[in-house]
């Protein structure tokens, strides 16, 4: 008797091309992960827990704006705004409406939805560069009403903020805080995820691939364009409120152009189109200071920290690794860091079989 072993994975219906998990071991590993992630507080100090916590609220972000140039090809260099007006709406409900934390996270997704969808609104008409300038715009008057409007945002002074709390517990340390963001993240990656199985998530990949034939098959571009910037700038706005929770104090300072910059960066590296590049680019972006951080004390009192004075020089450093990596990314990796993680995975998928 012969036993048939199959080489690859064979799909016999859309249900199942549309599965958030491929197969049963990547859903297995998931589950993993968030188990183990959940066990992180009881075994990591404070400061690797606090890049933990900013990895995720800056993935949340990101997702929103991969959703919006990765997926639907629009254009936004204005996301650090949005990001930013999330954070200051959830901080003016909580101290003038006196809003609970637990709702006021949510609430300022929303908030920052409208304001996304009034910004998004020459997307309709505008594509390439005239959208990007469109959108630069939008971060100016957006840095501008924050430095400007101190009954929302404190002015320049900044504004105070509450710690998250839900039914009198209160989560006002990293090891507590960990979870409410780690619960965000799992929800949000969920929906996002959701989001592209459907027929508006589709819609959206449609208007990027070929808008034409998207007007052609019955798609509304003006709908859709539109609402995808509500979409990142709710996701935005959401990751902007747990940072203004966790840091409970938010500054205009922090929302400048090179934060959207590397909000770019974040999903340009973790690779465009893909959720889970999202959260890897996020990552690396937020690992790479550290990482140069780490280098500049390996090679400190050495002959190349003499002639370059490292030290000194770090911030300048951590800029230029940035641009550089964008640049080798563009060049040698344009698909990103998700979809390198496909090609390892094939790979032992097959191995040792070349095909």
């Amino acid at each position: 008797m012969t036993t048939l072993i199959p080489c690859g994975d064979f799909k016999t219906g859309y249900s199942a091309d549309t599965t958030i998990f491929p197969t049963t071991t990547s859903r297995n590993m998931v589950i993993v992960g968030i188990v183990a992630l959940c066990l992180a507080p009881l075994v990591m100090d404070k400061y690797p827990l606090s890049l933990l916590i900013q990895i995720g609220y800056l993935g949340i972000a990101a997702l929103g704006l991969n959703i919006l140039v990765g997926f639907t090809g629009q254009i936004s260099i204005g996301h650090a705004a949005f990001f930013g007006f999330g954070a200051f709406s959830s901080a003016w409900l909580v101290s003038n409406l006196h809003v609970p934390v637990f709702f006021a996270i949510p609430l300022a997704g929303v908030m920052t939805t409208a304001v996304g969808m009034v910004f998004g609104l020459p997307a309709a008409r505008l594509k390439g560069l005239y959208l990007a300038i469109a959108t630069l715009a939008a971060q100016v008057i957006l840095q501008d009403f924050f430095a400007r409007a101190s009954w929302f945002s404190g002015g320049v002074a900044g504004t105070l903020t509450e710690s998250f709390s839900m039914f009198g517990f209160v989560f006002d340390t990293d090891e507590r805080y960990f979870y409410v963001v780690l619960a965000y993240v799992v929800v949000m990656y969920v929906l996002g995820t959701n989001l592209m199985r459907t027929r508006d998530g589709r819609a959206l990949v449609a208007v990027r691939d070929h808008y034409l034939s998207a007007e052609m098959m019955g798609i509304n571009l003006t709908k859709y364009r539109t609402l995808s910037f509500g979409i990142a700038a709710f996701y935005a706005g959401i990751g902007g409120a747990l940072y203004a929770h966790y840091l409970q104090f938010v500054s205009v300072e922090g929302f400048t152009i090179l934060f959207s910059i590397q909000f770019l960066g974040m999903i340009i590296i973790g690779g465009l189109g893909s959720i889970m590049g999202s959260l890897m680019g996020t990552a690396f972006m937020v690992l790479l200071p550290e990482s140069m951080q780490w280098l500049t004390d390996a090679l400190a009192g050495g002959a190349i920290d003499r002639a370059l004075d490292l030290r000194n020089s770090l911030a300048f450093l951590r800029e230029m690794a940035i641009g550089a990596v964008i640049i080798l990314f563009l060049i040698f990796e344009p698909d990103g860091l998700a979809h390198r993680w496909r090609q390892v995975k094939a790979y032992w998928k097959l191995y040792p079989f070349s095909h």
